[in-house]
Parts: C-alpha cells; sequence; structure tokens
C-alpha cells in the first residue's frame, strides 16, 4: 500500500513547521450532495456542531466593497444614471482617502447599465474602483474588454444545488466551464473575481477547495491573483463557534486560506440578511482572515437584502479603534438621498440611518438623555453621523421629554437650554395629553409641537426661534 508523503513547510508568520494538507481533489460524484439531514426543505434549516474551532486571524487591512448597483438594485425601482452617479459620489466621499470602500460593482448589460458605468470612471477616482459583474460564459467576458474594466465578478456557482439541479451539469462540467472563462480573463490581464454562489449549501472538502486550487494555480502561472468571493446566498452561514461545514463561517474563511492557500486578500464575503445574520456574518469573515466585505447602501437587495454598508463601517471602527478616513456623515446624506430623490422607505428604527434610530419615547429615557445624553445615546451621533440624539412625543414622554424635544429642536445652546420644570414644558404637556385623551395614537410631528407652543406663547416661540434670552 502506497503511503502518501508528507509536506512540511516553516511558517513565519506563526514561527512554526506547518504540515500542508493541500492534497484536496474534486469528487465528481453521480448524485447531488444536498445535505438533507440540514436542508429538508421542509423543516428550519438545522445548526450542526463538530466542535472544531478554528483560530482568529484578522488581515491587517480589511474593507468594504459596493454592491449596490448590482446586487441592490434588483431590488429596488431603477436608479437612473444620475442617481447612480451621485451616489457613486458620496461613496468616493464616504469612504476617504484611504479607499474603506475599495470597489463598486456594476452591471454592463443594458446601455443604462454601460452609461453609468462609464460616467462613474470618467469621475477617475482610485476608491471605488469601478467594476463588473458577469455571468461565465465569453459572450458577458465581450462586454468587459468593451469597458476597458481591470477586474470582474464571475458567477462560479459551488453547490450541487446549482451545478445540479439549476445547470444541469456534473461537478467536473462546471468546473471546466468555470476554469474555462477565467483563462479568457486572465489572457486579456483582466483579474477575475470568483463568486462562489450558495457557499453554505456545498461540498466544501469536493468541490470548493478543490475548485479554488485550481484557481489559485491559474493565477500563479498567469502572475495575477484570482479573487474568491464567499457568496452566503440564502444566508445560511452562522459564525457560532464549533459549527460545521458548509454553514460555518469561520470554516469557510479558515478552509479557504489554510487548504487553498488563498490569501486574506484575494478573499471576499458576500452574505445576506435571510435569517437576520448578516452584519454577524461579515464582521466574523473579517475576523477569521477575509479581507473584504460586499455591501451595499441600506442592505438593500433581493429577498432580505445584503449585508448594510453604513453598519460594516461602523463596525470596521469598532475593530480598528480609528476611522481611517471614513466621512461617516455622508452615511445621513446618503440616507436622505434614498429617501428625497430615491423614494425609498427606510424604517424608522434602521440603526444609522432611521430617522429614529437615535430618539426616544419613553420619558425616563427621555429623563436621562435631558441630564446626559450619553446616558442612553449609543455614541456622539450629532458628531459622527451629524443626527443629534431625539426624543419622539407621546403619550408616554413626560415632562422631560418635552423638555428634551424643545431644547433639540430649537437648537438651544447650553445656558439656554430649559428644563422640565419650566412653565412651557407643563403648558404643552397638557395639550400633548389632550390630545392622547381623545384617542390619538401616532406620534407628534415636530411641526405640531412647534405650533402648539406658537399658539401658547407666541413671545416665547420667537425668543426660541432666533435663541434670544
Amino acid at each position: 500500500m502506497a503511503i502518501e508523503k508528507k509536506h512540511f513547510f516553516y511558517n513565519p508568520s506563526r514561527n512554526l513547521i506547518e504540515e500542508d494538507n493541500n492534497s484536496y481533489s474534486l469528487q465528481d460524484v453521480a448524485k447531488p450532495n444536498l445535505f438533507r439531514e440540514i436542508f429538508d426543505y421542509d423543516s428550519i434549516p438545522k445548526v450542526t456542531f463538530n466542535f472544531r474551532n478554528v483560530p482568529l486571524n484578522t488581515p491587517e487591512n480589511i474593507w468594504v466593497t459596493d454592491t449596490t448597483f448590482r446586487d441592490g438594485q434588483q431590488s429596488t425601482s431603477p436608479f437612473s444614471v444620475k442617481n447612480i452617479v451621485d451616489l457613486f459620489k458620496m461613496l468616493h466621499r464616504l469612504g476617504g482617502a484611504k479607499g474603506i470602500i475599495r470597489q463598486s460593482e456594476f452591471f454592463l448589460y443594458s446601455d443604462k447599465d454601460k452609461e453609468a458605468a462609464r460616467k462613474c470612471q470618467e469621475l477617475g477616482y482610485e476608491f471605488p474602483e469601478v467594476t463588473s459583474w458577469i455571468r461565465a460564459n465569453k459572450n458577458d467576458f465581450e462586454l468587459v474588454k468593451e469597458m476597458g474594466m481591470k477586474e470582474t465578478g464571475i458567477l462560479v456557482s459551488c453547490s450541487d444545488y446549482h451545478i445540479f439541479k439549476k445547470m444541469n451539469l456534473t461537478r467536473k462540467q462546471a468546473m471546466d466551464k468555470y476554469l474555462g472563462i477565467v483563462k479568457d480573463a486572465l489572457s486579456y490581464g483582466i483579474k477575475p473575481r470568483c463568486h462562489f454562489e450558495d457557499i453554505t449549501r456545498a461540498d466544501f472538502y469536493g468541490f470548493v477547495v478543490p475548485f479554488a486550487l485550481e484557481l489559485r494555480k491559474l493565477g500563479d502561472e498567469a502572475g495575477i491573483p484570482i479573487k474568491i468571493r464567499a457568496c452566503d446566498t440564502l444566508g445560511y452561514g452562522v459564525s457560532y463557534p464549533g459549527a460545521s461545514l458548509p454553514r460555518s463561517v469561520p470554516g469557510i474563511i479558515y478552509g479557504l486560506h489554510t487548504y487553498a492557500n488563498i490569501d486574506s486578500s484575494q478573499l471576499e464575503w458576500h452574505g445576506h440578511n435571510d435569517f437576520y445574520k448578516v452584519v454577524t456574518n461579515a464582521t466574523t469573515a473579517w475576523l477569521y482572515g477575509c479581507s473584504a466585505i460586499n455591501c451595499s447602501l441600506m442592505g438593500i437587495g433581493e429577498r432580505t437584502g445584503n449585508c448594510p454598508l453604513e453598519a460594516m463601517l461602523i463596525e470596521y471602527a469598532s475593530l480598528k479603534g480609528t476611522l481611517d478616513g471614513i466621512e461617516l456623515p455622508v452615511v445621513t446624506e446618503i440616507a436622505e438621498y434614498f429617501e428625497n430623490e430615491l423614494h425609498y422607505i427606510i424604517p424608522p428604527n434602521t440603526p444609522f440611518v432611521g430617522r429614529s434610530f437615535n430618539a426616544t419615547r419613553a420619558g425616563i429615557h427621555a429623563d436621562g438623555l435631558l441630564k446626559d445624553e450619553e446616558i442612553y445615546n449609543i455614541f456622539n451621533t450629532e458628531k459622527l453621523l451629524n443626527r443629534p440624539a431625539r426624543v419622539a412625543i407621546d403619550s408616554h414622554s413626560g415632562l422631560a421629554g418635552i423638555a428634551y424635544w424643545i431644547n433639540a429642536y430649537y437648537e438651544l445652546p447650553d445656558g439656554h437650554k430649559i428644563d422640565k420644570k419650566h412653565e412651557i414644558v407643563a403648558q404643552v404637556k397638557e395639550f400633548v395629553d389632550k390630545e392622547y385623551a381623545e384617542g390619538r395614537s401616532t406620534v407628534m410631528g415636530d411641526d405640531e409641537l412647534d405650533n402648539m407652543i406658537r399658539q401658547i406663547n407666541p413671545k416665547l416661540h420667537n425668543k426660541l426661534m432666533i435663541r434670544e434670552d
């Protein structure tokens, strides 16, 4: 019996001798592996554990990429060319000079798609770089060449659900097809970014790793590193320690990095929010060795959406301890643009961008804000997002809530702020209580409260408007 020869190498990053396990070969099975013990379809998908923990391996450099104009736009009313260019300019400002928003991807199928991509290219920004997305066929590749792009995403579905059931191919046929289009890209000096669709239902060691190894070999031969985007297409990924493949986000990233020798800078995570895990899974991908997280503004995207780009910028600052030039107030500009220009409805309680994300209705919370907003506000939202903490006035707001609203709405400086013992506060509360006693169920609007103060005390209202004593 032949004994497999072990291969060892010295790893300077760990200062230890390691065993090279990169001997995985394609398992060209006759029947698809659909992981029916996990995904039986008539039950909630199960999370299984093998209790194998892999080490944290956060890259020195991490960043985000944008798919607002590709995956994101599939779920909204079509953007105009002007909309796309406007948002692209804001992405450039938001990501800062260091390019924390590294790339933005575009469709190239319609004349409008091409015009939008060209206009963004013509802006001459280093960041975000304009890239594209194509299917794995030569006709689509001609579009990339026509646009003169340096990088393109290529759809390479990797689960047996897609290989067998959608494309009616075997694993070998699918791999051969994918490698062919990648070779075409490399022959023109274009960097391929291979989108491993549905990776959280794929046979990791029977297809994913062997395919990744072949891609790495092609990249090494061409001198062009090939990127791999791990796509959690249905949001099945989990971040739990000891969870088993195919759903383990740490296992997927560790495996691609360790068993396929894909450098962190060539790894990207693309998740969906079907099970409310999209931000946690994305951050986990960073922690375990993935440099790039693919996102969309407001998290827009098909079904439950993509990872919100604004959320990952906050995660970046949390992990790195610095904004690295990220211009966070632009997030608020983008949210206002979505509402005013795109007529997109942002749920009011959406973190960082919703109108009520840092507003409270509870009187006891408002009392805390009145004394020191740090008690109930997550961070200095006025400084970092140009969004002062607010209170919403309803039947639960109390005197403290009304006092805080007056100070915030009229932007009263220190020394001019009123407290909950001020006469106007009690008078407004009387009006508010009457409204709700008569059956009102909605929050009081700013204009309503402003008019209420004008009616109660016109002289004081005038002073508030011009910030006089």
